[in-house]
C-alpha cells in the first residue's frame, strides 16, 4: 500500500468511494490535507490524468483521509476504505499531531466499523456522541497528546 497527497486528478476516484460529487472532491482536495492510500507501489512519474476517470481510477484507491489544524487539534474531516487503509491513513495525522502536541478528533457513523477499529488501535479512546451531520448520528473519538 502506497500513502501519498491526493492529487486535484484524483476528484473522481474519491467521490466514488465517499458517494459525493467530484466537484466537492476537488474542493476538499484545495481546501484540507488529503491524503489517499493506493494499492502496490506507484511510480510518482506516472501521470494519473491518463485513466479512463481523468484521473486516478478508483479501483486503485483503498481509500482516503482529510484533516485540518485548529488550535490545539487535529480535526479529520473525512475518512473512508477498506480497514487497513484507515488505520495507515489515521497514522498520518497522529504522526503530525505528535509532532506538535497536538489532540486528534474524529467523527464517525455509529457503523463505520473500519474507523472505529483503526481509531482503537492507534489509541483513541470513545468519547460518546458526535454532532449529528443531516440527522445521522455521529461518534466522536480522540487521542490526546
Amino acid at each position: 500500500m502506497n500513502v501519498r497527497d491526493a492529487l486535484e486528478a484524483d476528484a473522481d476516484a474519491l467521490a466514488s468511494i465517499a458517494d459525493s460529487p467530484t466537484d466537492v472532491m476537488r474542493n476538499l482536495v484545495h481546501d484540507r490535507t488529503v491524503r489517499v492510500a493506493e494499492d502496490g507501489p506507484r511510480d510518482p512519474n506516472a501521470d494519473v490524468s491518463d485513466s479512463q476517470y481523468g484521473g486516478s481510477d478508483p479501483e486503485d484507491l483503498l481509500g482516503f483521509i482529510s484533516f485540518d489544524a485548529r488550535e490545539d487539534t487535529v480535526h479529520v474531516t473525512q475518512l473512508d476504505g477498506t480497514g487497513d487503509a484507515c488505520k495507515r491513513l489515521l497514522a498520518e495525522p497522529v504522526r503530525f499531531a505528535e509532532r506538535e502536541s497536538m489532540a486528534v478528533e474524529v467523527l464517525a457513523s455509529p457503523d463505520a466499523d473500519p474507523i472505529e477499529e483503526a481509531a482503537q488501535e492507534l489509541g483513541f479512546e470513545r468519547r460518546g456522541r458526535g454532532p449529528r451531520f443531516d440527522g445521522a448520528p455521529t461518534v466522536r473519538f480522540r487521542l490526546e497528546p
